[in-house]
């Protein structure tokens, strides 16, 4: 069984940028990176879960998406951090736009690309984290059994008011490996 650690992408592994979609335009967010290497060096792997509506929306394709994800694991691997995979929803169930207008299991809150990313991979449930800066990232985590950590960078101080007592909170994801040390 494998101890990973679910991480949302925007806001939490780089800088939240509405509908972030090239390259050029990606920025890591504060400590990811040194954060990163700490959680790899006490034994944990890495999903990406994260909701791309702007997908939905035609903003821009899943080509393009998946070549954003593509770019940023290449560059995570040259810092020494392999993603196991990135899982995304391309869906909104309102503003969507053709096949991507669906109420889907797989949009957080629903736990749908976590319970997905659990199975394929043997994932040692109680032994493994969601991080991420929004409640509905939380609320996937703890729908798909595991305990979940709220990051301050991106929404994450608009949200902690709302989720303090209910999940652990870090300043960033280097601050989340100094809480899991513990």
């Amino acid at each position: 069984m494998r101890k990973v650690i679910f991480l949302d992408r925007d806001g939490t592994i780089n800088v939240e940028k509405s509908y972030l979609h090239k390259w050029e335009d990606f920025e890591f967010e504060i400590n990811a990176v040194e954060g990163l290497k700490k959680l790899k060096e006490m034994g944990y792997e890495f999903i990406v879960v994260t909701n791309q509506s702007g997908i939905a929306r035609g903003y821009y394709s899943e080509e393009d998406l998946v070549k954003l994800n593509n770019e940023m694991t290449k560059k995570l691997k040259e810092f020494g951090i392999d993603i196991l995979e990135c899982f995304y929803c391309p869906h909104h169930p309102e503003k969507g736009i053709g096949k991507y207008k669906v109420d889907c299991n797989c949009r957080k809150p629903n736990p749908g690309m976590l319970l997905e990313g659990i199975e394929k991979y043997g994932v040692d449930i109680e032994n493994s984290f969601m991080i991420g800066d929004k409640k509905g990232d939380l609320e996937a985590g703890k729908k798909a059994g595991l305990k979940s950590i709220l990051v301050l960078t991106g929404y994450g101080k608009k949200v902690e008011e709302e989720i303090r007592g209910k999940y652990a909170v870090a300043k960033d994801l280097l601050d989340v490996a100094n809480i899991l040390k513990k």
